[in-house]
């Protein structure tokens, strides 16, 4: 398995773990929507792009990314295991 899937996989374990839903996003007609968006149990919503060690979010990526935090919400880029330690604990505090 791919590094960033792994990433992915346990990014997925660790929220639904604290009760939330955190499904694949796919965006027919949308191309570059971050992977997950993350449905908390107080009602709140974050996405987190998920990419291997050291990558970067594609140029459409990046576009869509800065589309919905325009919109006012949160988006993560994550490429490490402690980079999704650390989003899902702070989305654990708000």
């Amino acid at each position: 398995m791919a590094e960033e899937a792994k990433i992915e996989k346990k990014f997925k374990e660790l929220a639904e773990g604290r009760g939330w839903k955190a499904p694949k996003f796919v965006s027919p007609g949308l191309d570059g929507m971050p992977d997950r968006i993350v449905l908390k149990s107080n009602g709140q919503v974050f996405f987190a792009e998920i990419k291997a060690p050291g990558e970067e979010p594609r140029p459409l990526q990046r576009v869509r990314i800065d589309m919905l935090r325009k919109l006012g919400f949160r988006v993560y880029v994550i490429d490490s295991m402690e980079k999704a330690f650390a989003v899902l604990n702070i989305e654990a505090k708000l």
